[in-house]
């Protein structure tokens, strides 16, 4: 063989040798696998089902907590949360998408299902049933759905059973009016001596003035011996003529006003200075509007004073202060107060007035002889509390 000839050989050898070793170490190395080598090889792999956990479960659970919803691995783009009756618990995803919050607690007696979506449009779902509440607490709710009422008005809530977490509870009621009137939140036990929170202007309202009340109460604990609330509540209102029945225990006499102007002036005979019969001062609202009503002295502690019916008659406190007729008493008004606390007042002027009055309207007892200011919760006596007296009744300050 010639030389040339064999130094050919030996570089085609070697150039086979070279290409064999490439093709060796795009192969995959010890893997063994065919992929292209690039590092892509984990991505190409189909990824497992989308895993979620959820903070309730099971069919007994215990109500009265929000839902908490968490992915095992990657981003929440979207959880639905609905109830068998078709409600829907609104609530946010955290910042690093790995939960998601409701807003409110699931509520006692409840079916709720579960949807969640993951960045890469996977679905997973859920369920979990509450039990039912051992104890129900409801709402008595004032003044009634669109009526219209007078400038003193306050929103009241009764409530059946004991409130003993009034902060939680004050957290979910909402006033919207449609003029930012500020107001605030104040607790008090009732006449009946069940719990309230009344919703007061700073100042009384301006007539024209439209008011919604939202009470998203659904699913709230009460507290030791209250129970838990078992739906939510709204109510809407509108504030009417700026009307106010302001009496002069001095005078004996009646002014009433409408919009700032005198449209009528009534003797009366109030309550009989001193003791028991003597009339409530300050500042009050008209609560109801109950014509003629039975009047027994005997249901207010008075003995039997008085036993009859009473024509024109208007609730000024719980305890049996009234606005109303009292022809009996025909020689003494604007001369003497006599009565047993009521204010009355001819038949005549009592028929008129109650034809123009409003649930809401101002009552101002002001002069001598009274037996001081209702207290509060005998009616709506908030407006005897300074401002900063009233906020400080409110749970959120701390009352």
């Amino acid at each position: 063989m010639s030389r040339t000839r064999r130094t050919a050989r030996i570089a085609a050898i070697a150039g086979s040798a070279l290409l064999a070793a490439a093709l060796t170490a795009c192969s995959g190395g010890s893997g063994g696998g065919s992929g292209s080598g690039d590092g892509k090889n984990a991505e190409l792999k189909p990824k497992g089902p989308m895993a979620i956990s959820v903070n309730l479960t099971g069919s007994e659970v215990k109500a009265g907590e929000p839902v908490k919803v968490t992915l095992a691995e990657g981003k929440l783009t979207q959880v639905k949360v609905t109830d068998a009756k078709g409600g829907e618990l609104v609530g946010q995803i955290s910042a690093d998408g790995r939960t998601w919050t409701s807003e409110r607690n699931a509520s006692p007696g409840g079916q709720y299902k579960v949807e969640a979506q993951n960045a890469d449009s996977q679905t997973a779902t859920a369920q979990f049933k509450t039990s039912a509440a051992d104890k129900v607490n409801k709402v008595s709710i004032y003044p009634g759905k669109n009526s219209t009422v007078g400038v003193a008005q306050p929103v009241s809530l009764v409530f059946d059973n004991p409130v003993k977490n009034k902060a939680e509870v004050e957290k979910h009621l909402k006033v919207t009016t449609s003029n930012n009137t500020e107001g605030s939140w104040g607790w008090m036990t009732d006449y009946s001596g069940k719990d309230r929170v009344d919703w007061r202007p700073k100042e009384y309202w301006k007539s024209g003035t439209d008011v919604k009340v939202q009470m998203d109460l659904n699913g709230v604990n009460s507290g030791q011996g209250g129970g838990y609330f078992v739906r939510d509540y709204n109510t809407e209102f509108k504030i009417g003529k700026d009307r106010r029945l302001l009496v002069n225990l001095d005078t004996k006499q009646m002014t009433v006003t409408e919009d700032g102007q005198t449209v009528k002036t009534i003797p009366v005979s109030a309550g009989t200075p001193g003791g028991q019969k003597a009339s409530w001062s300050g500042k009050m609202a008209l609560m109801s509007k109950e014509g003629t009503i039975n009047m027994n002295s005997e249901t207010v502690g008075l003995g039997d004073a008085y036993n009859k019916m009473v024509d024109s008659s208007m609730r000024v406190t719980w305890s049996g202060m009234y606005i109303h007729a009292a022809p009996w008493n025909e020689g003494k008004f604007g001369r003497v107060n006599a009565s047993s606390g009521c204010v009355g007042m001819s038949s005549g002027n009592a028929a008129a007035l109650f034809s123009m009055a409003q649930i809401g309207d101002v009552v101002e007892v002001s002069g001598g002889g009274s037996k001081g200011d209702a207290k509060l919760g005998n009616g709506y006596t908030e407006w005897n509390l300074s401002w900063e007296e009233w906020k400080a009744k409110s749970a959120a300050n701390g009352g």
